[in-house]
């Protein structure tokens, strides 16, 4: 089993979108998923509640499943001190979702240099990686979150386009996993890399 910790200290940074879509996309795999919201907002919890009754099934109880593959956790904004050491003790990795913005580099330049004191993080027991939520690579705020994410000397897993199609799973319970291939082939090949990299932790 492996659990995947999605956390920033910023509100709307990408965390829900990035855990549904990562429960999703192990769901239609035919893995046995834990969603666990941390979030006072429980927007992942809401997601899962509009899941249709068809859709691979993903849990939000280890009780429900026989034997967990995997579990996603999404963690709130502020989430802190004794909180955030458990919560990535408790992870093999921690993806760090980030917005083209200079609020947003501002925030995750700080929460960072907290990961880096994490003691699992800092003896390789816990991997550390980002993923830039919302972008479109031909604003100048796109090129500032590339050169902040280089000097962060941490893995780059994707860069996703900002899309109504994320909207629209969302609203639907589902991921882009879920919906039909053709509408969302360029959204799916952003996710190649974050795909096999938490794969491999």
């Amino acid at each position: 089993m492996k659990n995947i910790l999605i956390a920033n200290p910023k509100d709307g940074s990408g965390k829900s979108t990035l855990a549904t879509n990562l429960a999703g996309y192990f769901a239609t795999r035919g893995k046995q998923v834990l969603l666990a919201d941390l979030d006072r907002q429980q927007s992942s919890s809401n997601w899962l509640e509009r899941r249709p009754a068809d859709a691979p099934q993903i849990y939000a109880n280890s009780k429900q499943a026989s034997k967990l593959d995997w579990i996603i956790t999404g963690s709130p904004a502020g989430l802190r001190d004794d909180k955030l050491s458990n919560a990535v003790n408790a992870a093999d990795c921690v993806i760090v979702p980030i917005q083209p913005s200079a609020f947003d580099i501002g925030a995750t330049s700080d929460f960072l240099d907290v990961l880096e004191e994490e003691k699992s993080i800092r003896k390789n027991k816990t991997f550390v990686a980002l993923a830039g939520m919302r972008v479109n690579l031909r604003t100048h705020s796109a090129v500032k979150l590339a050169e902040f994410m280089r000097e962060a000397n941490l893995p780059v897993l994707a860069y996703l386009r900002n899309t109504q199609v994320y909207v629209m799973a969302s609203e639907q319970g589902l991921s882009i996993f879920d919906m039909r291939p053709s509408l969302v082939e360029q959204d799916i090949a952003q996710w190649k890399r974050l795909l096999q990299w938490v794969s491999k932790v």
